[in-house]
């Protein structure tokens, strides 16, 4: 019986860790290509906001993280940078600074949400001409599957 019990306990730690290692790697084999260097480029030089994604954050730990210049212009919004890998991520446009995920909660209903982030390596998000990002003050990247805080930067 406690051979049976020890089988079952290890296939099922097995299960889980794969299960796990799935969420992660997934996101990571499915992702496009990330942007040429001129594409940023040019949605970075039209800008006239810029900001830092930092790993330092009170929400940031080390799964989930953002680095980088983060610039936002009538194009879009682009990073050089990179972002810890993982599944939905969105690009939010938030009234207030926020750093953990409970403060974005709080303003996610004043939030206006950009579009999906699909590389983790620099990226481009357009920025659909309805939205002002002279309305808001920071830029957050959020996973929506999973109500996680990834990354912020206040850009005024």
């Amino acid at each position: 019986m406690k051979k049976i019990l020890l089988l079952i306990a290890s296939h099922a730690a097995a299960l889980a860790a794969g299960f796990a290692l799935g969420i992660y790697a997934l996101p990571i084999l499915i992702a496009p290509d990330s942007p040429a260097p001129d594409e940023i480029a040019a949605v970075a030089g039209s800008a006239k906001y810029s900001a830092h994604f930092r790993r330092d954050l009170k929400g940031s730990d080390r799964l989930h993280w953002g680095e980088g210049v983060v610039s936002i212009g009538p194009a879009g919004v682009s990073l050089t940078g990179s972002l810890a890998p993982g599944p939905d991520y969105r690009l939010y446009l938030t009234p207030e600074f926020v750093e953990t995920e409970d403060e974005f909660l709080r303003v996610k209903a004043s939030s206006v949400q950009v579009g999906s982030v699909k590389t983790f390596e620099n990226f481009i998000v357009p920025l659909p001409p309805a939205i002002d990002p002279a309305q808001y003050t920071t830029v957050v990247v959020w996973c929506e599957t999973f109500s996680q805080f990834i990354t912020a930067a206040q850009y005024r």
